[in-house]
């Protein structure tokens, strides 16, 4: 790897290198808590018991979880939607959720015998079995690495390897950022969830594309400049529509984050925290790896002239 150029810095080229080795430490971070903590597979993955029922009247989370304690053993996570009307119940495979498989009628009688009557109305309870949990995470994975594999071979034909491999680099970082996120906070992460990885992908090259774009153009007509230089003028050009595109989405995940219930909650923090992560290593990683690799303005100068020489 060769040194960045030494001209004189920036308060972009400043945050690019500060924010370059900041993100160098979230992921050490999140690949931290991926070994150490594991993500937490939801039923979709695992295999396991989801019940759904309503109630008549509108019921607190803790009133609720106080009142499943009585019949189910610990491990089991609730959720709710519609103001404390639609409840679902998600249990792991084991021996004791069959044993307790009852624990629904009990509890409807007992929120019948309470004062304030309130009427409990089944809607549909589903077992999935390991082997559909394990097909899930293989056909999961597949599709992840087919959709990097696509990308790299777009990219070797698109760009310069190093400004390839910066877009890239971006790109893993967002996806492990997101990861790390859903296992330090242990968020349940399932089909909706990986949904949005692949979403992410798609986002952060998105941005890392036209930032390399912008850079390469630069490299064509500014060939005296230094890379500093043409890095920053191609992320000062693409800001204004980076930010405005990345807000508006932003926006929008805000809203189903706040009014789609629980269902989607999982989905719509991946897909903000990766927007948030995207836009910020379009700046400083997609920018300055190709940097740190010893790429100059005068590449494609030079390209040029080797090829006017051969016969």
């Amino acid at each position: 790897m060769k040194d960045i150029d030494k001209t004189p810095v920036t308060f972009l080229t400043k945050f690019r290198r500060v924010g370059f080795y900041f993100s160098m430490g979230l992921v050490l971070l999140a690949l931290a808590g991926l070994f150490s903590r594991g993500l937490n597979l939801a039923l979709d993955f695992t295999g396991g018991y989801l019940t759904e029922f309503s109630t008549s009247e509108s019921v607190s989370q803790q009133e609720m979880q106080q009142a499943l304690s009585a019949y189910l053993p610990d491990g089991f996570r609730l959720s709710s939607a519609n103001q404390g009307h639609y409840w679902t119940v998600r249990q792991a495979d084991n021996v004791s959720s069959v044993k307790g498989a009852d624990w629904l009628d009990k509890l409807a009688q007992e929120m019948v015998a309470k004062p304030g009557a309130i009427t409990i109305k089944p809607q549909e309870a589903i077992y999935m079995g390991s082997q559909v949990g394990e097909e899930l995470i293989e056909q999961g994975g597949l599709a992840l690495l087919t959709a990097a594999v696509v990308i790299l071979l777009y990219l070797a034909v698109r760009f310069e390897w190093r400004l390839a491999t910066g877009a890239v680099a971006a790109l893993c970082h967002d996806v492990i950022l997101v990861l790390g996120l859903f296992a330090w906070t242990g968020l349940s992460f399932d089909l909706t969830v990986l949904a949005s990885i692949l979403a992410i992908i798609g986002y952060s090259l998105n941005d890392s594309i036209i930032v390399g774009d912008k850079v390469r153009e630069f490299m064509r007509s500014q060939s005296d400049s230094s890379m500093d230089s043409i890095i920053n003028l191609a992320i000062k050009s693409t800001l204004v529509r980076t930010l405005i595109t990345s807000g508006t989405t932003l926006a929008t995940i805000l809203s189903v984050w706040l009014l789609a219930g629980a269902s989607l909650s999982g989905f719509s923090v991946a897909l903000f925290a990766g927007i948030v992560v995207g836009t910020f290593s379009s700046v400083v990683i997609s920018a300055t790896v190709p940097q740190l690799l010893g790429l100059t303005a005068d590449y494609y100068q030079k390209q040029a002239e080797m090829s006017c020489q051969l016969p």
